[in-house]
């Protein structure tokens, strides 16, 4: 069984990245969990003078969910040609605690513009690369354009193509992490 932690990006309450990432969970192999994680709104802004374990409960909630996941499967939006500033943040507080270190990593970008997010996309690998994840799929993997005509009112993907790609991404990631677990 893969344990595989789910973080949108956005903290709107009826996010698009939020609903395709409840939509993968429905799609997941069954031999995954996919959790969501709910904590980023919670993190405060990162100052390395105040990162010390146990300064904040919210930091240690984001830094054990991580830790404790085989992988992670993160769906960003794009804010002003980037990531949200919510995720960078959540991101930087894993900067010197080492949780995502050689850990599977998978990226979706979703968008209401023909683009699907691209610049929060290559900004978001950027980062990662930076903490050593082990990021799954090529680089332009999953970029979701138009993602407001793929998805239902109630959340079901309705364009065949996306529910195939995502499918195809949670088995990468999957194998991915059984493949870290294995090498451990």
């Amino acid at each position: 069984m893969s344990n595989l932690l789910a973080v949108s990006g956005s903290l709107r309450a009826r996010s698009s990245n939020s609903a395709l990432l409840a939509a993968a969970a429905r799609l997941a192999p069954a031999a995954v969990r996919l959790t969501p994680f709910h904590g980023l709104a919670a993190l405060p802004p990162f100052n390395p003078d105040l990162d010390r374990d146990g300064a904040f409960a919210a930091v240690e909630r984001w830094r054990t969910a991580v830790r404790a996941a085989d992988g992670l499967l993160i769906c960003t939006p794009e804010y002003a040609a980037g990531v949200p500033g919510a995720l960078k943040n959540a991101l930087d507080w894993l900067v010197s605690s080492g949780e995502l270190l050689g850990k599977p990593v998978a990226v979706i970008s979703a968008s209401p513009t023909p683009l699907g997010g691209s610049k929060a996309h290559e900004s978001l690998r950027l980062t990662l690369a930076m903490l050593d994840a082990r990021i799954v799929g090529g680089a332009n993997e999953l970029q979701v354009p138009f993602v407001s005509l793929k998805l239902a009112a109630d959340g079901q993907i309705v364009d065949a193509a996306l529910a195939e790609a995502l499918r195809s991404l949670l088995e990468r990631l999957a194998a991915a992490a059984a493949l870290a677990d294995r090498a451990e």
